[in-house]
């Protein structure tokens, strides 16, 4: 905003024009009232005249309310030229935040408003002193009214954009306010799970759908019942001893996984189109009902890899957050050492294209050729940040040896590992929680949680 003339004159307060400010809450509390009845307005009012003559306010949409309703007669306002509309909204903006932190809600509105009036979000960021990933968040938290109902709440950016995410998923939506709740600290955790249950769901949802297309017979969960009369396309040989392949399968099964589930190829009435047992009795079906402890038992192992799998994509992504600073984790020397002397292949069999992920780096040449490391290229050609580079080739290592079912029996490896990762801030709570399973919340809600976690 330019300002060419300007000017300090008394005016009736309800003269004034108060527009749409980007502080919905004008928040004119009693004692805010009675001391500007009191005291009068002590600072001036910020305002611009228009062609018509009508004065807008600029700065001091509050005092001016409280100054209405305290019945004054004249408060002191500066007379300014008018702005055009963008630098209006950013003025109340900047004042605002100056003032006392402006809302979530607030400021999306304001992004939002400019975003409208064609202003980049690099360019709302610079005048609002914000970084672009929040002026990003709070427009895409504004575009759903699932996103606005949080902002509302008094979420910041990055929940509404995880409420909007899952809005037409119900029992996901209960989930999170459940977490934000008892533990928002494990909100990312838990998203990603959703996200992660939610394609899994899609893409079991595509198969079964494709596979009844070509006229196959879902006959539901398999390897529980003891109904022989069902077996694998792949345990089976045809009346000419040759394998059964998937053109004789005439039905379908799903068989649940960590990561979701399967869909297996059968025949049904095997026996009387005969097909013989390839590898005998004990191969083409479960014999025997699954007690309901066995049963319980692998609900457990589906549920908590799972969770193990959804926990490493939201620790390789703090991890790359981590390497992303200005300055390398406190102790990060002594990390590394003790990690290349203590444990045998750290550092020795890292993988280059996770080290290169989580460095954030991109490869000079496109190529997946044997022998081709990224990461190898990238060091080769950049000759700073080597402290992060020795770090992200240590964690490659951590990670590319943490199986999905650790919390069975963690290593030596994982538990110095995941303990530094809570030194450095990734939690600070118990062994638990730093592999991303299940933690009180979960248990509580799903009844189990592996043995030998709790501290």
């Amino acid at each position: 905003m330019s300002e060419k003339t300007q000017e300090l004159v008394q005016l009736d307060p309800t003269t004034l024009t108060v527009d749409t400010n980007v502080r919905k809450d004008a928040g004119l509390t009693p004692a805010f009232v009675s001391s500007i009845r009191e005291l009068g307005v002590l600072e001036p009012v910020i305002a611009h005249r228009k062609a018509d003559g009508t004065v807008h306010v600029l700065m001091g949409q509050r005092r001016t309310l409280a100054a209405v309703e305290a019945k004054l007669g004249t408060i002191p306002v500066v007379v300014i030229d008018s702005p055009d509309e963008a630098d209006r909204i950013i003025t109340q903006v900047v004042e605002n935040i100056q003032r006392a932190e402006l809302g979530h809600a607030d400021q999306a509105d304001a992004f939002q408003q400019l975003s409208l009036l064609g202003m980049p979000a690099a360019k709302i960021a610079k005048k609002m002193g914000r970084t672009k990933a929040d002026v990003e968040q709070g427009i895409a938290a504004k575009s759903s009214d699932a996103g606005i109902k949080a902002l509302e709440e008094g979420h910041d950016f990055e929940v509404a954009l995880i409420f909007a995410e899952f809005a037409d998923d119900t029992d996901a939506t209960e989930e999170i306010e459940s977490v934000l709740a008892d533990e928002p600290s494990q909100l990312h955790h838990v998203a990603q799970q959703l996200r992660d249950r939610r394609e899994a769901e899609k893409e079991l949802a595509n198969a079964v759908t494709a596979h009844e297309a070509k006229g196959l017979e879902n006959v539901g969960e398999l390897g529980y019942s003891d109904d022989t009369e069902i077996a694998r396309v792949n345990h089976l040989l045809k009346a000419d001893g040759t394998e059964a392949t998937d053109e004789d399968a005439n039905a379908f099964g799903i068989r649940s996984a960590y990561h979701g589930g399967t869909v297996i190829l059968v025949i049904k009435g095997w026996k009387a189109f005969g097909y013989t047992e390839k590898y005998g009795s004990s191969s083409t079906t479960a014999k025997g009902p699954m007690s309901e402890e066995q049963k319980e038992e692998r609900r457990t192992l589906i549920a908590n890899n799972k969770a193990m799998e959804s926990a490493t994509t939201v620790r390789r992504e703090w991890v790359k957050n981590l390497l992303a600073r200005k300055t390398a984790p406190k102790g990060w020397q002594y990390f590394s050492v003790l990690s290349m002397t203590n444990f045998y292949d750290i550092g020795r069999s890292y993988d280059g294209e996770l080290a290169a992920d989580l460095m954030s780096a991109k490869a000079e040449k496109e190529s997946t050729g044997w022998g081709y490391n990224p990461f190898k290229e990238h060091v080769a050609t950049h000759e700073t940040r080597p402290e992060f580079a020795l770090l992200a080739m240590v964690m490659a290592s951590f990670e590319k040896q943490m199986p999905k079912d650790v919390w069975r029996n963690p290593s030596t490896e994982a538990t110095f590992y995941l303990g530094k990762l809570i030194e450095w801030g990734y939690v600070d709570r118990t062994k638990w929680v730093s592999l991303g399973l299940p933690t009180d919340h979960w248990s509580h809600r799903h009844g189990h949680r592996p043995a030998g976690f709790c501290q």
